[in-house]
């Protein structure tokens, strides 16, 4: 894998963010109405731990973002074409590093249901199903902890 930076997100970050989510390969097809017309905002970067991972040159491979209060994965996100080459790991880690340092022991995710086994890989359990909500989510979504203590 070549250098990734991790760093925290800043307002004008909102555009590329936006266009990762729009463009990722799993939300297309049955999957695509729970982005559709979503935006990550400067707003929402202000008020939320986002973090970016960027390669040597800038170009951005993914990002994360943690709700404190409740303590949740809200967004993850990599790019295509470096899924599966560690980045999501990286931020994962990251993620779970930050948690632990603002003193929380859990965080909670409700994942795209072919994003679990990704989480339960690096550690997460599956603790229930969240329901649907249409229009939006038409599907069960997995839900998951991770312990950070």
């Amino acid at each position: 894998m070549e250098s990734t930076t991790i760093k925290r997100a800043v307002a004008q970050d909102a555009d590329r963010l936006t266009g990762l989510v729009q463009n990722c390969g799993a939300y297309q097809g049955s999957y695509a109405s729970i982005i559709s017309g979503y935006r990550v905002t400067a707003d929402y970067i202000a008020r939320h731990q986002v973090f970016v991972a960027a390669d040597g040159t800038g170009r951005l491979q993914g990002f994360y973002s943690l709700l404190l209060k409740p303590p949740e994965l809200d967004l993850a996100f990599v790019a295509d074409d470096v899924q599966g080459k560690g980045v999501g790991r990286l931020l994962i880690e990251h993620m779970i590093s930050r948690a632990r340092a603002a003193g929380l022991t859990e965080v909670r995710v409700v994942s795209h249901p072919p994003a679990e086994e990704f989480y339960r890989r690096l550690g997460a359990e599956r603790v229930g199903t969240v329901a649907p909500s249409p229009p939006k989510v038409d599907w069960e979504r997995p839900e998951l902890r991770f312990i950070t203590a």
